[in-house]
């Protein structure tokens, strides 16, 4: 049995140039972008948390003394804890 080409078959086919790629590159309009607000909103959010979690805790001296405080026995005394309760009471409006 014998087969017959159908036509010939050409491995290269020329290039065919599409107006669709003329016109963008002929467009005069510069490329934009627009964010919307609720982007913007979640983008500030970020850069907060991202800001608040890189920064160091400055108050870890101020707590570190206190510790040091509170381990000295002679640290607690009466004069302490009552100024301590009326801070306390002052604060409840008491």
């Amino acid at each position: 049995m014998m087969i017959d080409r159908i036509g010939s078959i050409e491995p290269i086919q020329p290039g065919k140039k599409t107006a669709k790629a003329d016109a963008v590159r002929n467009s005069a309009e510069p490329d934009s972008v627009a964010f919307s607000s609720e982007a913007m909103e979640k983008s500030e959010l970020y850069h907060a948390v991202e800001l608040v979690s890189g920064a160091d805790d400055v108050r870890m001296d101020r707590i570190a003394e206190l510790k040091q405080k509170i381990n000295d026995p002679s640290y607690i005394n009466e004069k302490l804890i009552a100024d301590t309760a009326d801070r306390i009471m002052n604060a409840f409006g008491l």
